[in-house]
């Protein structure tokens, strides 16, 4: 069998929302078998679990939540739990944003490293992929399609000379999340910035949490981490988008020019049709601990 798992013990960090600019109190915590993703605003007395039904907008991010109560910019924080194989773990939350550090879900992935990871006593289940699923606008388009693993596969085609038909494509039965895909971060044009602050959102954006581009070259003094590290955060983010399927998933997908909503199209595609995927129960003589994303030969 293998198992579910949570964290170790608590643990908790502070940063500033990307739109707000506000500081913003993180805690995560162990969770029970089964229990899956929670989000609690600390601060209203809310909690709801990080599923697809609960996203309320897509807009920049992908945001959580119920009622007046939301959780923004959750992807990097449930890409870390999914990379490193986290089933189950409550997150409080001091405001309407998951903190965005350094732009990407190293920071995240530490600090998950830092709680520790146990593993539980029932077993690991996934979502299967049983037949493709796809999501198309235009020249955008995405899917799922059955796969003996976990792979993402990402174009990027952007009117930019660092940007043009861009492509990475990642088997998490054999590339580790850590090394390939963690350290890439958000990425935004210097024009775009300059617009959405005067419109008073990513008030907390800077060159310390996001590579930022001009006409022809990157701002940011260090360079990147990676050479396609623009297309390697859109893998970040679609297995934080993905995970609110609410299981780890057995499958591969494929996007092109694709982003929160049409990852969250595609998710609750996938959901309304029965007949695409099954959950099972991740057994060690069927999987070998390689079908999905976050096993150990990659925490």
């Amino acid at each position: 069998m293998i198992a579910q798992r949570t964290l170790d013990h608590s643990i908790r960090c502070s940063g500033i929302g990307l739109h707000s600019g506000r500081k913003i109190e993180l805690i995560l915590h162990p969770a029970e078998e089964n229990s899956g993703i929670t989000f609690i605003r600390s601060d209203l007395g809310v909690e709801f679990p990080a599923k697809a039904e609960y996203v309320t907008d897509t807009r920049l991010c992908t945001t959580i939540g119920k009622g007046d109560a939301q959780v923004s910019t959750v992807e990097h924080l449930l890409s870390a739990l999914a990379g490193l194989g986290v089933d189950n773990a409550r997150i409080e939350v001091s405001g309407a944003e998951v903190p965005i550090m350094d732009g990407s879900s190293a920071p995240f992935v530490f600090l998950i490293q830092c709680a520790g990871i146990r593993e539980q006593s029932v077993a690991k289940k996934v979502l299967r992929i049983l037949k493709r699923v796809e999501v198309v606008d235009g020249n955008k388009r995405c899917a799922l399609y059955p796969s003996a693993g976990f792979k993402i596969s990402y174009l990027l085609d952007y009117d930019h000379p660092l940007l043009r038909k861009r492509q990475v494509s990642v088997d998490f039965s054999r590339q580790a999340y850590t090394r390939e895909i963690s350290r890439a971060r958000t990425f935004g044009f210097l024009h775009e910035v300059e617009a959405l602050q005067k419109a008073g959102l990513a008030l907390g954006g800077s060159l310390e949490n996001a590579i930022v581009l001009d006409t022809h070259r990157v701002v940011n003094e260090g360079g990147l981490r990676y050479e396609d590290e623009c297309v390697r955060h859109k893998i970040l983010d679609t297995l934080g988008d993905l995970s609110l399927s609410g299981y780890p998933i057995v499958g591969a997908f494929e996007g092109e020019l694709t982003g929160h909503d049409m990852n969250h199209q595609l998710v609750t595609t996938l959901l309304a049709d029965p007949s695409s995927y099954r959950i099972e129960e991740l057994q060690e003589e069927s999987s070998s601990s390689q079908e999905v994303v976050g096993q150990p030969q990659q925490a």
